[in-house]
């Protein structure tokens, strides 16, 4: 992993996991089931907790919702998932809490946005919560989002704007009135009594440039660990892509300790997704590792042939298949590096900087295919078994490389 310096923050303990402080940047998701159904909720848990999910948070916003929590907490221990269970609170998470303290209990966490708590009686409503997370031992994120800013302070800092002799853009005074709702609201947390080591903040936006500037600002104002995502990025491409357009410079200059992938999914989508690519940000860029990567060419006139596609297809998903059973018997395995490439131009060169790797032949060339191990030419396969040879040789090496006894990893030295 390479080392980037990360912001000193408080550890905040949520469940068992700790966000900030020395702790590995966590990742973490959201259901979009209906929170009441408690079925379908326990299932999509466990298939987010299952792609790797360390945080799970689900949407409370009415009487069935809170109820179900308390089930949805109980099923899956009783199934044997501990993933801590994060309630998502707006507008009338005061009145939830206090109605449902059997929710309150079993939450791991709360996630309170200061601008749906009310209007009116905003700091009543912000007060009472903050009090259920105290009487209940809680901790707390500090969530705000440009799309439900408060509004009142918006207006409060766009007047003394108004008044300056320079004034500001408009835009950099919304920024502004992000990080000050989110400080404020810590602020007044910590008046009421919550401890500065049970709060995590984030302020989000749904632009890439703007997250940027945002979280640097907010990363001045203390040391309150911070939740990092790119709110409603989108779908597909557009939404990965953006999405690592704006964290990965935070998390290089080392902004953010736990992190979440909001995309939308296609109807019936696989909702596991954002943890995938959420872990694949991380793991690209050297600061956690999930499962082994599969480097792989994109194909040109040399690959006409599909095969070479179909085989990298094939490894990663019998990797990520293996990887339950792997990752406890093999540690370190998630480090491994393979390469499936397709021709010779680049094909050799690249098999032997992985850990394994393979060369098929391109279109009109010798139909043999080298493997390297740790960067030497040990065997060359062909024929109609090839990938399944390679299969063998690649759990072979596992075995070897990562079990009990083992080095614990293998040198990328050519």
């Amino acid at each position: 992993m390479i080392s980037v310096e990360r912001r000193q923050t408080v550890p905040v303990d949520v469940g068992g996991v700790i966000i900030g402080g020395s702790a590995p940047i966590v990742v973490q998701s959201m259901t979009n089931t209906d929170t009441a159904d408690v079925a379908s909720t326990v299932a999509q848990v466990r298939l987010l907790a299952d792609a790797g999910s360390q945080l799970v948070r689900v949407t409370v916003n009415n009487d069935a919702s809170a109820q179900a929590v308390p089930a949805i907490v109980s099923q899956l221990a009783d199934q044997g998932y501990s993933t801590p269970i994060v309630g998502d609170f707006h507008y009338n998470g005061h009145i939830l809490l206090t109605k449902y303290p059997a929710a309150a209990e079993a939450l791991a966490k709360l996630r309170i946005n200061p601008g749906n708590v009310g209007t009116k009686h905003r700091d009543a409503n912000f007060t009472e919560i903050i009090k259920v997370a105290l009487e209940h031992d809680k901790p707390v994120r500090i969530g705000v989002n440009w799309g439900s800013l408060d509004q009142r302070l918006l207006t409060e800092l766009m007047d003394a704007n108004a008044l300056r002799a320079e004034p500001k853009g408009a835009k950099e005074v919304l920024l502004e009135a992000l990080v000050e709702s989110a400080i404020r609201s810590a602020t007044l947390a910590e008046e009421i009594g919550l401890a500065h080591d049970r709060i995590v903040i984030s302020t989000k936006v749904s632009t890439v440039l703007d997250l940027i500037t945002v979280y640097r600002m907010l990363a001045k104002q203390g040391d309150y660990p911070l939740h990092l995502g790119l709110t409603e990025a989108g779908l597909g491409a557009k939404g990965i892509v953006a999405t690592t357009a704006a964290l990965a410079p935070l998390l290089l200059e080392g902004i953010g300790d736990t992190i979440r992938v909001s995309l939308t999914p296609k109807p019936g989508g696989d909702r596991a997704e954002e943890v995938r690519v959420a872990q694949q940000v991380l793991q690209s860029l050297g600061i956690r590792h999930f499962e082994p990567q599969v480097t792989s060419c994109p194909g040109c006139g040399r690959t006409t042939s599909t095969y070479f596609q179909e085989m990298a297809e094939d490894i990663t998903n019998y990797i990520r298949e293996m990887m339950p059973e792997w990752r406890p018997l093999y540690p370190g395995v998630e480090e491994m590096d393979v390469a499936v490439m397709g021709c010779v131009v680049n094909g050799p060169g690249e098999s032997k900087y992985a850990n394994i790797g393979i060369s098929l032949p391109g279109t009109f060339e010798e139909p043999v295919a080298p493997v390297y191990v740790d960067g030497k030419h040990t065997v060359t396969l062909k024929g109609d078994r090839l990938v399944d040879e390679f299969k063998a040789i690649l759990l072979d090496y596992v075995v070897r490389t990562y079990g009990v006894g083992s080095s614990g990893g293998a040198s990328h030295d050519v």
